[in-house]
């Protein structure tokens, strides 16, 4: 029996932009990710941050979306206090809100069009983690949208020590002294509420997320997106 050779996909026409044209995909960072996500809610949408800090998503979302309302909440008045002189900075303090406190400190009603809760999350006890995640959901509107990104890992597999190993060398770039690194496994397990991701989507889905969807990894670092239903036959 005769072997055919291998079907090949590209032309040589194909190939010789193949480069140019996945170079194209080189900012596709996080933040680029979720400007796809959040493309096509109202034009003149209201945003939900929790956990706003320095309002590092309000500056990167409002440049792009010139019409969206932002509503920042925060425990952190120090944390606050540099986002207003940022926000202020970047002139949009007046297409935002800030509060001191937490999500639950907010009216209740479906006021927002989406939500972003960003590298928050690991710092929520687990046994507090869904009334977090409740709180959020009760604030979307019907189908809006969720994102929530934090370290999440399941720490007692076998892949954890390789993990941690990579993690620290992120960890160095950013200024970590070597007692600090030495003690990450412990800071992973005790300082922080560090969950699988399978825990988390369970999470998700009993706070009213059905489909919550992984759209991004980098180390344990890990984000999902999903719409808010009250409709679970959906």
């Amino acid at each position: 029996m005769t072997k055919l050779p291998p079907k090949d996909y590209f032309t040589k026409e194909a190939s010789l932009v193949y480069d140019e044209r996945n170079s194209r995909l080189a900012p596709m960072d996080m933040y680029f990710l979720i400007r796809l996500i959040l493309k096509n809610l109202p034009a003149k949408a209201r945003i939900l941050c929790v956990g706003v800090g320095t309002g590092a998503e309000i500056l990167n979302l409002s440049k792009t979306f010139s019409e969206w309302q932002f509503v920042g909440v925060d425990p952190s008045g120090a944390m606050l206090e540099v986002c207003t002189e940022r926000l202020k900075s970047a002139g949009v303090s007046e297409r935002c809100q800030l509060v001191h406190g937490y999500v639950q400190d907010l009216p209740n009603g479906e006021a927002f069009d989406a939500a972003l809760s960003m590298l928050v999350t690991h710092f929520v006890k687990p046994d507090e983690r869904l009334d977090f995640f409740q709180n959020i959901t009760s604030r979307l509107k019907e189908a809006g949208v969720l994102i929530n990104t934090e370290i999440s890992f399941d720490l007692n597999s076998a892949e954890f020590p390789s993990m941690v190993e990579q993690w620290g060398k992120i960890q160095a770039l950013m200024g970590a002294t070597p007692e600090s690194l030495a003690n990450l496994p412990q800071q992973l397990r005790e300082m922080l509420s560090v969950l699988p991701p399978s825990e988390t989507e369970d999470l998700l889905r009993k706070s009213g997320i059905l489909m919550p969807v992984r759209f991004f990894q980098a180390f344990m670092i890990v984000g999902w997106y999903g719409r808010k239903t009250t409709n679970t036959s959906a």
